[in-house]
């Protein structure tokens, strides 16, 4: 927006300061020459105005319960080692996607009873 209404607010306060100069005496292009001012203002406080945009960064951990032992990840389709890149959390539960045949699943933890 901002790239935009700059230009435009140049344009119409050009116009209002021609027009305000060239009024001599004529009250209806003094009129016209305030409005674009006014205008122009206007557009560049409303640009000035706008939320600027911000990145805010989502960091999830995750707390595992009891004794935890590192195993290598197979796929359950067609039995391929995953990796990290394979392994994402949304909404809190895992999820797998395989690289090799694009399956998709859930990890569900097992009880250990």
């Amino acid at each position: 927006m901002k790239l935009i209404a700059y230009p435009v607010a140049a344009l119409l306060g050009l116009l209002g300061i021609v027009f305000v100069a060239g009024a001599q005496g004529v009250i209806l292009r003094l009129v016209v020459g305030a409005i674009l001012l006014l205008a122009a203002v206007a557009l560049v406080w409303l640009a000035k105005m706008q939320p600027s945009r911000t990145t805010t960064t989502l960091v999830q951990k995750i707390d595992l319960s009891g004794d935890v032992n590192l195993q290598k990840l197979n796929c359950r389709q067609c039995g391929a080692t995953l990796n990290r890149d394979a392994v994402s959390v949304h909404a809190g539960a895992v999820f797998v996607k395989c690289a090799y045949c694009g399956a998709a699943y859930q990890l569900e933890e097992e009880p250990q009873w």
